[in-house]
């Protein structure tokens, strides 16, 4: 089942990419339109960024570990990525939390249980 969550982050990571842009997009609009508060729709994009490529990293890391920490580093970087990505990346950044509970909650045997 890790295995599993790990695929799930991994697209989660290319989703909220996607997400992040379309963020960086509006922004950048908003920028050239002179609008109030366009500078932190641009930085909510830029936390999306950052985000998503946690994920993404994670997500592969996940798929080939056997210990639980990737999936509650993913976690957290979903939490972060829900907070400071803006809406869409938020969205996305909840299938990046199902996929990390997924690769925390399961149980892969390590060195020290064959003891």
């Amino acid at each position: 089942m890790a295995r599993a969550g790990g695929i799930v982050a991994l697209i989660a990571g290319v989703l909220a990419i996607a997400a992040a842009v379309v963020t960086l997009l509006v922004g950048g609009c908003g920028a050239a339109l002179e609008a109030e508060g366009a500078e932190t729709v641009v930085s909510l994009g830029w936390g999306g960024v950052i985000a998503a490529f946690g994920c993404i990293v994670l997500g592969a890391i996940s798929a080939a570990t056997r210990t639980r920490w990737p999936g509650v580093l993913l976690i957290l970087c979903a939490i972060f990525g829900a907070i400071f990505g803006g809406t869409l990346v938020a969205v996305v950044m909840v299938l990046a939390l199902v996929g990390g509970f997924m690769v925390a909650l399961s149980r892969r045997p390590t060195a020290d249980d064959q003891v």
